[in-house]
């Protein structure tokens, strides 16, 4: 037994790394796989409310309303039983794939956003990205800009007129949207001159205004982060943008001809995504899992007395990780409560917003920036 014991120690000695990297991806895709639940939830709750229904708000089992959890449990246990079938006209492989393009691309995707800083193991500090980039939000750009496949696959291959015109619309949206999306960054790495995300961070845990208020990017850049939300939005396919599915006139678009579990699917990556794109907002203009205030640094400072050294750092991190999900959830719920709020765009007014509104007004925030950071560091 201690032989055993002996060669694990070893192992994991001698591939630190490999374990760590295995285990952050983990943590990552449990994190990513409990948003969808949760989310359905959430969603399903906050409707009723709005809508002032009582049903997803009481139903439970065997007489207990446990908050309406009963109505995502039977949602489940409707899609797991319900029949699936391939349309007759419809290109079969393609027709399997797209739901899980989406799915997959949306789970790879959150691999890109720091869950806190770094931890110490064994005297070895290990960054808690788990896909440690330099140029962090190119990644997630890549990813989310990748997840229309998805959806023009599914348009495509389900031979249905209306799923065709929702892939369409789906891959114009992301064009017309993707471009004002990277403009409303690019003034971000001017400020904090780097593309890395947890450098990002550790800029944001400074004081601004002589210590009023936390050097996030929302108070640097306001007018940046406004239009990165309106294209979050967009990127995301979720109201009023939603004109990927247009219910009236599309009868759901894209998912025409979608149902049981792969109708899933494409939620869990739309879920996975709308996450991705909250906890990258929260990381570039909110300070990320960052206390306002008190840096990582100071807080493993605080606890080593309590904890000692390695084991501070571990403490330090699970409350950046509370933090940084936190912030997430703000946005998450703003989804939500855009959804059963305001009306969908039509068609042409959707085009208009970002042709002749966002990427004009992104442009001309690039260059005012570009000018006052130029003019900041010359003197």
């Amino acid at each position: 037994m201690e032989g055993t014991v002996g060669v694990v120690t070893q192992f994991l000695d001698s591939n630190i790394g490999l374990v760590a990297a295995l285990g952050k991806i983990a943590l990552a895709l449990v994190i990513a796989l409990q948003v969808a639940p949760i989310m359905v939830w959430v969603e399903r709750r906050q409707a009723a409310f709005i809508q002032r229904r009582i049903g997803p708000n009481r139903v439970g089992l065997f007489g207990f309303k446990l908050f309406g959890l009963g109505q995502p449990l039977a949602d489940t246990i409707k899609l797991l039983f319900k029949e699936d079938f391939v349309p007759k006209q419809a290109n079969k492989f393609f027709y399997i794939l797209a739901p899980i393009v989406t799915a997959v691309i949306g789970l790879v995707a959150i691999q890109g956003i720091p869950l806190a800083k770094e931890i110490v193991v064994g005297g070895h500090t290990i960054n808690m990205q788990p896909v440690n980039l330099n140029a962090g939000f190119l990644y997630l750009f890549a990813m989310s800009a990748l997840g229309v496949y998805g959806v023009a696959l599914a348009g495509w291959s389900s031979n249905n007129k209306y799923a065709l015109l929702g892939g369409l619309r789906a891959s114009a949206q992301m064009i017309s949207y993707e471009i004002a999306m990277g403009l409303a960054l690019l003034p971000m790495v001017f400020i904090y001159g780097t593309l890395d995300l947890q450098t990002m961070i550790a800029a944001q845990s400074d004081s601004l205004l002589f210590g009023v208020l936390p050097n996030w990017g929302i108070f640097l850049s306001p007018i940046s982060f406004v239009i990165f939300v309106i294209t979050m939005f967009a990127e995301t396919n979720r109201l009023p943008f939603d004109l990927a599915e247009g219910e009236a006139e599309l009868v759901a678009g894209f998912l025409v001809e979608y149902g049981s579990m792969r109708w899933s699917l494409f939620f869990l990556g739309e879920y996975a995504m709308m996450f991705t794109l909250s906890a990258l907002t929260t990381c570039v203009f909110l300070g990320g899992y960052e206390i306002p205030w008190l840096s990582q640094t100071e807080l493993v400072a605080l606890l080593t007395p309590i904890f000692s050294a390695e084991p501070a750092t571990w403490v330090a991190s699970l409350i950046g990780l509370t933090v940084l999900l936190a912030k997430t959830a703000i946005f998450m719920f703003l989804f939500v409560q855009a959804r059963f709020t305001l009306p969908r765009f039509r068609y042409d007014q959707l085009m208009r917003v970002g042709w002749v509104y966002l990427l004009p007004l992104a442009l001309v925030n690039v260059v005012v920036l570009a000018l006052i950071v130029g003019i900041m560091r010359l003197t």
